[in-house]
């Protein structure tokens, strides 16, 4: 017994603990805790975590990251020694985990090798890359008018229920078997439509390559204001083996509130609208993460589209416009365009691409300038028109002209469409080809030539989907089956008869 008693090394952790000083809705205040650091995780009983916020000389100001209800003054709260972090790997592919890095999709277990905290320095300056290779998202109006290029960070802005998270589900959706990986961060939304987001995405085979990251409407701010961050450090991982990777935020407004909402309740200053001061900040340091790496450091990249709901209209709002400021671009939808039926809504008037032009295809861009000048042309000549003013023949004609450019660049849900049909449908506009064909018929015309595309020799349909300029035989070639395809639907004027 005494030779056990002599062999025994006891071995003696250190744990430093403190008591929790009162708890408020989803933040708490912390005593006895001298040691610990700006944003430590701090563990509660229960298998509570919370971030230490305001670190304060007498008091710890915590943000609570799980069911706070269950927490009582007095409780004893313990240092972890880490920061925030979140698991990342492969195994996190058709996964839908919240930003703990907890399953929540009845699938056992989250497999992932690695952990990585979720606030990550943004790459160096001299480590990125200039964006040169288009991001499709399958739709006509932004991949010809607004593109989007890999490493590029493309704002989704309007109002509520104008269809803004359908248009990153497109691109989410367009990216089957383009080695492209990509994270959905839903920010305290409601849970119906989470699920109605991961059905979809499930139904189209899209869950294959895509990483759910949700905070639900009932969980606590918290949550909702890691969840960016976390999703991001989830993304990072598959950037940094060089891949490229696309990352949606939907939505930032909500992840505004949310740190308004703690930042209140810790009693820091307000500024403007009640959100603290540093509310440019937040969002500044989640976007600059997203990029294009140079080739010494994998030549990965990773393209953000953060979402952010207007109220009225009204884009120079204080979020929209921190928001428009960070971005590289912005693609506006438009309630007055959701309303008439024109779907997706993008108002190309307000909408714009800093960068993604650079990496447009040559197809592209041989029909982008004058679609757009056309267009542009067209939504000032209809204002006008509207008046009921006599048109002459040339603007009647620039009318009618656009028209069929807004009936083609129309498109259903969850329906991408192939950079090949897609340049055949606007060679076909730029060509005039539409023109003949009568308005209530552009549906099934433009169907039609989209069809018509596989039709294009295979040699030439692969030239479209590269980066060189679209050479004139190659041009023709397109436009000779467009024109085969629309022959059914055109309509020829009657000649006029002299008097």
């Amino acid at each position: 017994m005494s030779q056990a008693r002599e062999a025994f090394n006891p071995n003696l952790t250190p744990r430093e603990t403190g008591i929790i000083a009162g708890i408020a809705t989803a933040t708490a205040k912390v005593t006895g805790l001298p040691g610990v650091g700006f944003e430590e995780l701090l563990k509660f009983p229960g298998d509570v975590l919370g971030i230490a916020f305001n670190v304060d000389e007498d008091e710890i100001g915590v943000v609570l990251l799980g069911e706070y209800w269950r927490l009582h003054t007095g409780d004893e709260v313990e240092r972890t020694v880490r920061v925030m972090d979140v698991a990342v790997g492969d195994g996190l592919l058709g996964r839908v985990i919240n930003p703990l890095g907890r399953p929540l999709d009845d699938k056992g277990p989250v497999a992932a090798g690695r952990r990585l905290p979720i606030e990550r320095p943004a790459p160096a300056i001299m480590d990125r890359a200039p964006v040169t290779v288009p991001l499709q998202t399958g739709l006509k109006v932004i991949d010809a008018l607004i593109p989007v290029g890999r490493g590029q960070r493309e704002l989704i802005l309007g109002d509520r229920q104008t269809g803004k998270t359908a248009i990153a589900i497109d691109a989410i959706l367009n990216q089957r078997g383009r080695n492209v990986v990509c994270v959905y961060c839903a920010i305290g939304q409601r849970a119906s439509a989470v699920a109605k987001v991961t059905a979809v995405l499930k139904a189209r085979g899209a869950m294959d390559y895509t990483v759910v990251v949700v905070t639900e409407g009932n969980d606590p701010p918290g949550l909702a204001y890691i969840a960016p961050y976390a999703a991001t450090s989830v993304a990072e991982f598959f950037m940094e083996q060089g891949r490229d990777v696309l990352i949606v935020y939907d939505d930032l407004t909500h992840h505004a509130r949310a740190y308004r909402e703690l930042s209140l309740l810790l009693r820091r200053p307000p500024g403007r609208e009640a959100f603290p001061g540093d509310i440019f900040y937040i969002h500044s340091r989640l976007l600059e993460r997203a990029t294009h790496l140079r080739k010494e450091r994998g030549g990965g990249s990773l393209t953000a589209l953060p979402i952010i709901e207007t109220e009225a209209q009204d884009i120079s709002a204080y979020i929209p416009t921190n928001l428009i400021s960070i971005t590289d671009g912005q693609i506006y939808l438009s309630p007055s365009l959701f309303e008439l039926g024109v779907l997706p809504a993008v108002d190309v008037g307000q909408s714009v691409s800093r960068v993604g032009g650079k990496a447009q295809r040559g197809a592209y861009r041989a029909v982008a300038g004058d679609l757009k000048l056309a267009y542009a042309q067209f939504e000032e000549l209809e204002a006008f028109a509207r008046f009921g003013a006599r048109v002459d023949e040339a603007t009647r004609k620039t009318i009618e002209h656009g028209r069929r450019i807004r009936a083609c660049l129309k498109q259903p849900e969850n329906a991408p469409v192939a950079v090949p049909a897609q340049v055949a449908v606007l060679l076909a506009l730029t060509a005039g080809l539409f023109d003949l064909v009568p308005v209530d018929r552009m549906a099934a015309a433009e169907h039609a030539v989209r069809e018509a595309a596989e039709d294009i020799p295979e040699d030439v349909r692969g030239r479209l989907d590269g980066a060189d300029e679209l050479s004139a035989e190659d041009r023709d070639a397109v436009v000779q089956v467009a024109r085969k395809s629309l022959e059914p639907f055109q309509v020829r004027p009657a000649p006029k008869t002299k008097p």
